[in-house]
């Protein structure tokens, strides 16, 4: 990065330019409309879970994942046509999507609705990805933006998660639901292995030597 010139060297100073507006506060950034949906869908996790693995009211937990996925649509599209896309919006939004997907998938392998080696191996991209950020982070990078092989892994997966409660019991919906939720839990799952493969990739990139060695500064 170079440096600018200063009257001590004989060089001119740069003009001025014009200071970025200051980003709002974390609370004022809080109570947009995208962000109040995105923290409404993170507190309705623990509400799911207790569905799930409490009374097993498995239709009033569907309820929840489906407004929860419809809210994650809802917030994008907001921030966009009220343009308050925010820091704290970045970050919620992923998070609720982490966390609605890790506690899917420990609920499932309680309830015995999916085998222990497809939960192993989401939750283990998980800690992955968490390890990578890790990293990132020890070495001043921000995280990486969500990739469309991400995006495309959760919307998979949170279509399969329903339907997986669907295909539970003898009944004529759970027979329709059933090869549905295979289908879109096999292309979720390998779609979000491979997005955790694109996250160290793109880690191993960044840290590497000669990437730092050629990075401007």
């Amino acid at each position: 990065m170079t440096e600018s010139a200063t009257p001590d060297d004989g060089g001119s100073p740069e003009p001025d330019r014009p200071a970025r507006p200051a980003e709002p506060s974390l609370a004022r950034q809080a109570l947009t409309a995208p962000n109040i949906l995105s923290i409404l869908r993170l507190a309705g996790v623990p509400l799911f879970l207790w569905l799930l693995l409490g009374p097993e009211e498995d239709g009033w937990a569907l309820t929840v994942l489906v407004v929860s996925a419809l809210s994650d649509w809802l917030d994008g599209k907001l921030a966009r046509w009220l343009d308050q896309t925010s820091r704290l919006g970045q970050l919620l939004d992923p998070a609720a999507d982490r966390l609605y997907i890790v506690a899917t998938l420990v609920a499932f392998l309680v309830r015995d609705i999916v085998p222990w080696w497809v939960v192993a191996a989401l939750l283990g991209r998980e800690l992955v990805v968490g390890g990578c950020l890790l990293v990132l982070r020890r070495y001043g990078f921000a995280p990486p933006e969500v990739s469309y092989v991400g995006k495309g892994a959760t919307f998979n997966l949170m279509y399969a998660f329903p339907l997986l409660l669907l295909m539970q019991g003898d009944s004529a919906v759970a027979e329709v639901a059933r090869p549905l939720a295979y289908a879109f839990t096999i292309w979720g799952g390998a779609l979000y292995l491979w997005s955790g493969a694109l996250y160290v990739l793109q880690t191993v990139r960044a840290v590497s030597p000669r990437s730092r060695a050629t990075a401007p500064g």
